[in-house]
């Protein structure tokens, strides 16, 4: 499998290549950016490391070369001021990340393609995608909450002294301030988290605050996230590389999801092949499905505003 990010020279993007450099699963990973010089130095760095890592294809390259991409990875965009929101970014990202829309089409792509938006505001971009682009809607998808989701995983882990990779806990709705924890089918190793001791209803506000604040936190400590939204960048990308059918918490056009119409953002998403092949609408809490669709509401508020 082919994969080409787009903006592959910044933090974010060179991350996710290395992330998926490590696990080996795709063959070939092009590293796009408007910096030549970047990317270039970017791909030889990852492929000086090759011998070591995987048998893989590594390279720098341009829209023509990437046409025949079966996952097009878009990182490209300008980056998070410590106190701007990620809506804040819509007017001041929307103008580039059309251009990149038109030469993806412009270049060819195949029809079977998937495209894989990361740039922020997330769920808004991913939605203009699915307008622009001559694709089923299934092949466009966004990032959405998949760094909250892991972020809110690790940080209770860490709190309750739990094995990351046993605690399940999503966090739906959009990539931002609207989002929202679903408590309700949390688990730690099959069993209900919120039994954990010491995972309380004072508690479970509290992470939550943390996780929705993490972001700006590593970018007033590092200036932006990398490590993470590469390691959940990756894992999207093996779940349609190995037709996973994994459920997962990707943005996507929503078609009559727990009522949601019109609107890119994340429910419970089966990733494969296909891209977001099926939504699943999971019972949830009363409390929680209101915070969904509100959630929804403050996304297409802002989609109504972008150029404004």
């Amino acid at each position: 499998m082919k994969v080409t990010i787009i903006g592959g020279g910044g933090r974010v993007g060179s991350n996710a290549a290395f992330c998926m450099q490590c696990a080996g699963i795709v063959s070939e990973i092009q590293i796009l950016d408007h910096n030549t010089d970047l990317a270039d130095g970017e791909a030889l760095d990852l492929l000086h490391g090759a011998a070591s890592l995987a048998d893989q294809r590594i390279y720098s390259g341009d829209y023509d070369r990437a046409k025949d991409s079966d996952i097009f990875i878009i990182t490209a965009g300008l980056r998070r001021k410590p106190d701007e929101t990620r809506l804040d970014l819509m007017n001041r990202n929307v103008g580039l990340f059309s251009q990149i829309i038109s030469d993806i089409k412009s270049a060819g792509m195949k029809r079977e393609a998937i495209v894989f938006v990361v740039s922020n505001p997330v769920d808004i971009l991913t939605h203009l995608a699915a307008s622009f682009l001559d694709l089923p809607s299934s092949q466009v998808i966004g990032l959405g909450t998949m760094l909250d989701t892991a972020r809110f995983r690790s940080l209770i882990a860490n709190d309750l002294d739990l094995a990351p990779t046993q605690v399940r806990a999503l966090i739906l709705g959009e990539h931002g301030d609207s989002m929202l924890p679903v408590w309700s089918s949390a688990t730690v190793g099959g069993l209900p988290l919120t039994e954990v001791p010491g995972c309380d209803s004072n508690y479970q506000r509290q992470i939550f605050e943390r996780t929705k604040k993490s972001g700006a936190e590593v970018i007033s400590r590092k200036g932006g996230a990398g490590w993470a939204v590469g390691a959940t960048i990756a894992e999207t990308v093996h779940a349609i590389a190995l037709d996973r059918k994994q459920l997962l918490p990707v943005s996507s056009l929503q078609n009559g999801c727990y009522g949601l119409k019109d609107v890119c953002l994340s429910v419970p998403t089966v990733v494969g092949r296909g891209g977001a092949e099926k939504h699943i609408q999971l019972k949830l809490w009363p409390k929680e499905e209101q915070a969904l669709k509100a959630s929804a509401k403050a996304l297409q508020a802002m989609l109504s505003k972008v150029g404004s």
